[in-house]
Order: structure tokens, then sequence, then C-alpha cells
């Protein structure tokens, strides 16, 4: 029988989360944060891919995730992995950095998603352990503070200013009409004729350049505005069955099953760890 567990923390003020978790058996399904998202590997080793590329997190690396930056997840060997990750969000990120900087910086972009960096490595394990420990709000600041500026400082460049990209404008400009309308209306019935509709291309050419731009599929975009949709209202107490029916998804069961392929916690898990922390 394998032994997957996972336990999960939620800030009530802040767009801070923190996850402790072993997966033996359990597939994550291809999905981004809207936060950035550093882990590190305790035990074993967890491949993924990430930007097109196959990556391994093996004892005492780091994942790196910007935010949307879609990857999947399983366990390299039937052996399973143990890992911490802790979920920020860029606003808080960019306040972390201003704050220590005595200025506006631009917000981190981390190139490769799998860091070999004990010290990291150590920061993230300490501020993890305080987060979910129950650490006073002093001391969960000051090792938020210092894990930031030491993932940014030794693998992370600054966000690219706008206008940068000089090819692809008409991929990004589908993908970003596609994308709006998904937004608008992620919680109706939207088909691939709607988004060429909105797009002036072809169902094919908007699925292409949505890809291209986001690294997903329109639908799994959909999905996940949607799942993001139910945890919103799982926060605010909404039992689960109304949370499935606002949210798009057939009955709970269907909520359920996506909700642990996208956060490896069930809604109810989810809910207790809310309850928990208030």
């Amino acid at each position: 029988m394998p032994l997957d567990w996972s336990r999960y923390w939620h800030s009530g003020d802040r767009p801070l989360e923190a996850m402790h978790a072993h997966f033996e058996r359990h597939v994550y399904h291809r999905h981004s944060h809207e936060s950035y998202s550093f882990g590190v590997t305790e035990t074993g080793a967890q491949s993924f891919r990430c930007r097109g590329g196959s990556y391994t997190s093996a004892t005492g690396m780091v994942m790196a995730f910007n935010p949307d930056d879609p990857h999947d997840g399983h366990a390299t060997d039937g052996l399973g992995f143990t890992y911490r990750m802790v979920h920020i969000g860029p606003d808080l990120v960019g306040d972390v950095l201003a704050d220590r900087a005595g200025r506006t910086e631009g917000l981190p972009l981390f190139a490769e998603p799998v860091i070999d960096d004990a010290l990291v490595a150590r920061h993230l394990h300490a501020l993890h352990t305080a987060l979910v420990g129950g650490a006073p709000a002093l001391r969960r600041d000051e090792l938020l503070t210092a894990t930031v500026a030491a993932v940014s400082r030794r693998a992370a460049t600054t966000t690219p200013r706008a206008g940068s990209r000089t090819s692809g404008e008409d991929t990004t400009r589908v993908a970003g009409l596609a994308r709006r309308l998904i937004h608008d209306t992620c919680l109706e019935d939207v088909n691939a004729d709607d988004l060429a509709a909105a797009t002036g291309r072809t169902r094919y050419a908007v699925y292409r350049a949505f890809r291209s731009a986001y690294g997903m599929a329109p639908s799994d975009y959909q999905r996940q505005l949607r799942l993001r949709a139910a945890r919103r209202l799982i926060t605010r107490g909404h039992p689960l069955s109304d949370v499935a029916a606002r949210t798009g998804f057939a009955d709970q069961s269907h909520l359920t099953r996506w909700f642990v392929r996208y956060y490896g916690i069930t809604p109810g898990g989810y809910r207790l760890a809310l309850t928990d922390d208030a």
C-alpha cells in the first residue's frame, strides 16, 4: 500500500501557503500557480516536465517555478519522494525585495526550474518549518525575507521589460485574446468555436498559439481557473457540493478528482487546513 500523505498550511492575511507531502503513486496533472512556488526535496526524487524540458529534483535540490509556469510531477521511482513547497504571491515577493533593497526592483525570473544549491535549500526548509510549525509572526517575516533574498540573488534574473519581445507578435495577440475570453467566461460553457470567433483565427490556430504562449491547452487553463475559483469559495466557507456546482464541475467527486490532481490535497483537506490556521 502506498503511504501518500499531504499537509497544507494557508496564511489568513497574505498570499502565502505551504505544503508538506510524500507521494509514491500520486501524479500531478499539468498545472500552474498564480504564485511563485519554491520547493525542496527532502527524500527521494520527483520528475516533472516544465517549459518543454524534463527535470528531476533529487534529495536536497530546490524547485523554482515562476507564476503561471506549467508543470506536472510524479515520483521518479517506486520509493516515492517527500518535499516541502512554499507558494508566495508575486506582490509579496516584490514587497520583500523592495523593502530589503530600499527601492523598487523587477520581479525575479527563474530560468531553470531545478536548482542545486544547499544554502537556498536550508533557507526554504527553515521558512517552511516556521510556517507550518506556528513560529511567531516576526520569525516568519525574517525567514521569508531571508529566503526570498537568497533564492533571488543566487538563482534568478529580473523580469524583462515590457515590449522586449520582437517576434511572435500575432501568436501573442491571439493567445491574449483567447485568454481574456476564458477569464471573462471561465464558469460558462465556452467552446473552441467561441475562441476562434473572438480571435479571428481557426480553432487549431488558437490552440497552437495558446499552447505556445502559456504552455497548456485552453481547456486546461479554463479548468485551472475554475479550481482557483473553487479554492476561493472554499476559503469563504461554502459547502463543497455548492462549490462544485458554482465552478463548473459535474459534482463534488468530479471537483475532488481534479483538485487532488492539481494541488495534492482534497477540497475537504484544504478546508480543514484553513480551519486549523484560523
